[in-house]
């Protein structure tokens, strides 16, 4: 099992990216969010949990979501590997996390965090605002105050698994494939370094 966490800022392409590398590597999808969404829809126990702080606009506490992603790891004990997404945001929850998949005899393999620079990803978001309808990417100011939260938060994150040589940092611009081709570069480099086989099903060029 391979577990790979995936960061960049709004703009920077990640979403596209975690698709393509689901579809290549055939790798499981983490999405903290889908899982909040999912867990609340079943009325699951954790759910309704859940449930109770959203509906007071409170943030869902770590060890809820710690939880959800412990029981989707169960459930999914023969995946190929997990491409995690929107989580860990803070340094506590990335300790949770490792002690977690420490708990399941695994743990993060790789981080890569996709830069782009500023004028690039606001240039980006402006254009896809006026395609996409969404208010939050048609003002420059929320769009640099939204950029400016992601590194604040995401920063310590990227030291705490930098200190672990964890980390590698990955240039997001150019095209959809160039920037493919760089992430596929060094998944295959940490698989090598871990004498795994590439678990790709789909190689493409």
């Amino acid at each position: 099992m391979f577990n790979l966490i995936l960061f960049g800022p709004p703009g920077s392409g990640k979403g596209t990216q975690s698709q393509l590398i689901i579809d290549h590597y055939q790798f499981t999808h983490l999405s903290t969010g889908d899982m909040l969404r999912t867990e609340i829809e079943r009325q699951t126990p954790l759910g309704m949990e859940a449930k109770k702080f959203m509906d007071r606009g409170a943030l869902v506490p770590d060890e809820v979501v710690i939880a959800m992603i412990s029981s989707r790891l169960d459930a999914q004990g023969n995946a190929k590997g997990f491409i995690f997404d929107g989580f860990p945001r803070t340094t506590a929850q990335a300790k949770a996390l490792d002690k977690l998949l420490s708990l399941k005899a695994t743990s993060i393999h790789l981080v890569l965090l996709m830069q782009v620079p500023e004028e690039e990803l606001i240039k980006r978001l402006l254009l896809r605002g006026q395609t996409s309808g969404r208010t939050d990417d048609a003002n420059e100011e929320v769009i640099r105050a939204r950029i400016a939260e992601y590194y604040n938060k995401t920063s310590p994150v990227a030291d705490y698994y930098a200190q672990q040589h964890k980390l590698q940092t990955v240039p997001a611009v150019g095209s959809i494939e160039e920037v493919f081709a760089r992430i596929k570069q060094q998944i295959d480099k940490r698989f090598a370094e871990l004498n795994l086989h590439s678990v790709s099903s789909h190689p493409r060029s």
